[in-house]
């Protein structure tokens, strides 16, 4: 899954950064309303975390355009301990939560799954093929009967390949859904984890296209 988060204190969107990271969440990170509004529109992500205090305009202005632009991705805004930003006023806004500063990173984590649950609930199905089962709910791999232990990273990447099922995606594309776009290493990261996946599930689930990407595909058909 793919998150933004808009903050403008650099140390504490570094921080959340690497933490969502972590957890297998690609993060792309920005320090200005203006951009922060940019960069919602242009890309596809899962969930927005705003900060209200941002310079080029303010959290209330980019909730507020994105919601009427009919952009419902979820919106967790960050808000002032002294309570000169009402929380009230930022979900009017159309914010799905609110997060008070200084806040744990547990409780942030929590609030951050919370929304994804309750996005996703009875959208993001298990994914099936053949005897290939992703559960995005709980993160859960199995070929048949056999469990199929993932790290973040892999998960993320077969996610991306069974909802495409059968299709070609390229490395690129892979990148772009499961790092982010500031990600300045080695494309060929992505055929790391495709050689892993390959071990674990077995080597007929993905195929390689040459000079297209991989495909996810029916290993019992």
């Amino acid at each position: 899954m793919r998150l933004l988060i808009v903050e403008d204190e650099q140390r504490l969107a570094r921080s959340l950064a690497k933490g969502l990271t972590a957890e297998g969440f690609a993060v792309d990170v920005v320090h200005d309303g203006a951009e922060g509004l940019h960069i919602a529109t242009q890309g596809e992500y899962d969930l927005i975390v705003l900060d209200i205090m941002l310079p080029g305009m303010n959290g209330y202005r980019v909730c507020g355009a994105l919601r009427a632009a009919g952009d419902e991705t979820p919106v967790l805004m960050l808000t002032a301990k002294d309570g000169e930003y009402d929380e009230a006023e930022g979900l009017d806004t159309g914010a799905d939560d609110y997060l008070t500063k200084p806040f744990s990173y547990v409780v942030l984590l929590a609030r951050v799954r919370a929304l994804l649950r309750r996005r996703t609930r009875g959208a993001r199905t298990v994914l099936r093929l053949g005897s290939l089962t992703v559960d995005p709910g709980s993160r859960q791999v199995a070929v048949g009967e056999r469990h199929v232990e993932v790290t973040a990273k892999e998960f993320a990447v077969l996610e991306h390949l069974a909802v495409r099922a059968g299709e070609v995606v390229s490395k690129a594309e892979i990148l772009e859904h499961v790092w982010d776009f500031a990600y300045e290493g080695d494309v060929n990261i992505v055929e790391v984890y495709i050689s892993a996946l390959r071990r674990k599930l077995g080597p007929a689930w993905i195929t390689t296209v040459r000079g297209a990407g991989y495909r996810l595909v029916d290993a019992g058909a």
